[in-house]
């Protein structure tokens, strides 16, 4: 941590010498959803390997890229694949892309990703838009030296969602005949998915969906001082009483067939999000 600033100041101008393109919006595309990138009007992309201290997302879906260019005629810097906890990294390398997009210009951060759904009255392939979330990943990404200019040592939590964004979000989804719920994220470490147990549990602490990822980098963007969206994409039943094994390959596949909605919606909200 002590070196983070320095680092975050390496991977820049890496990043500044093959694009000169400052963005508003940093954008983490997760699993099933990387198909935004193809409304994009791209200016340079780069391999992770090639910027300094990024690691290497080794999940089949995610193909690892750093994508710069216009979306709805909005700046943006959008990670095509994440890093997630499960992977081994630690929770510094999985959010160093935070600290790289707001170094960049980024001031607002919207983040996707597929979950599992444990509240009974939404349908697989519906969207959440976050609107808080719970970290049982046993981590977090503040621990350790805090430097002071990237943000305070205790950074205040009550909005980690913006409330201007998330009605934004509502209104467009009305407008745009999108299913959009709303509701709380619970983040576990997995790899693997939870038992009958675990849900009952989750649920009974207030979460309505869960998943592995997003919450370290969110913590990340409040504390930086960015303004965060979060949608998820409900991709399977969590239902203890009906559970039934889970099929990665179906996952994946009902995030791909919702991941239209979603660029729609974001791309909408690009167009009217304020910065």
């Amino acid at each position: 941590m002590s070196d983070l600033v320095k680092m975050v100041g390496e991977a820049r101008e890496l990043i500044r010498s093959r694009c000169d393109l400052e963005p508003e919006f940093g954008i983490i595309l997760g699993t099933g959803l990387g198909a935004l990138v193809s409304k994009m009007d791209l200016r340079c992309e780069i391999q992770y390997p090639e910027i300094p201290h990024f690691v290497s997302s080794t999940v089949e879906t995610h193909s690892g890229r750093l994508l710069l260019g216009e979306l709805s005629g909005r700046p943006v810097a959008a990670m095509q694949g994440r890093f997630h906890f499960y992977e081994g990294y630690s929770m510094q390398q999985i959010t160093f892309p935070v600290r790289v997009m707001k170094a960049l210009g980024a001031d607002t951060l919207v983040v996707s990703n597929a979950c599992g759904g444990m509240n009974p009255l939404w349908d697989r392939g519906d969207l959440m838009v976050i609107e808080d979330h719970i970290n049982l990943l046993g981590g977090n990404p503040l621990i350790g030296p805090n430097p002071d200019s990237l943000g305070p040592r205790f950074p205040d939590m009550s909005e980690p969602y913006s409330h201007e964004l998330i009605a934004l979000a509502e209104r467009i989804a009305l407008e745009e005949g999108i299913v959009l719920r709303k509701g709380v994220y619970v983040a576990v470490p997995g790899p693997n998915l939870e038992t009958r147990a675990e849900y009952r549990f989750l649920r009974g602490i207030g979460a309505d969906v869960v998943g592995m990822s997003t919450v370290p980098e969110v913590i990340v963007a409040v504390h930086s001082g960015m303004r965060v969206l979060g949608v998820s994409i409900i991709t399977d039943f969590c239902l203890p009483d009906a559970l039934e094994p889970a099929d990665i390959s179906q996952i994946i596949k009902a995030a791909g067939e919702a991941e239209p909605k979603l660029t729609r919606l974001i791309s909408r909200l690009l167009e009217r999000a304020g910065s």
